[in-house]
C-alpha cells in the first residue's frame, strides 16, 4: 500500500514530517501518528550497502501536518 499512496508523489500532497537513520524510530512515529488517526507513509531512502548515507523519511499529508507537528514534538520530547 504504501508504494502505492507514494507512487504519484510529485502530484499528491505528501510531505516529510521527519527524518532519521534508525528505521525503530521512523516505525514507532508511524504508529503513534496512525493511533491519533493521521496516515503515515515511511520511504527508505539510506543506501543499502552504506547507511550510513540517506535517512528513512514519515511523510504524512498536508492537511495533518499541523496535527502531526504536535504529535512529533511530544514524540521527540520522549526521546
Amino acid at each position: 500500500m504504501e508504494r502505492e499512496v507514494m507512487a504519484d508523489k510529485s502530484q499528491s500532497n505528501w510531505e516529510v514530517l521527519y527524518g532519521t537513520r534508525h528505521p525503530y524510530k521512523a516505525e514507532i512515529l508511524k504508529g503513534v501518528l496512525e493511533e491519533n488517526e493521521i496516515q503515515a507513509v515511511i520511504i527508505n531512502k539510506q543506501d543499502s550497502a552504506y547507511v550510513v548515507i540517506g535517512e528513512i523519511e514519515v511523510y504524512v499529508k498536508r492537511n495533518d501536518m499541523v496535527k502531526a507537528i504536535q504529535i512529533l514534538k511530544r514524540f521527540l520530547a520522549d526521546d
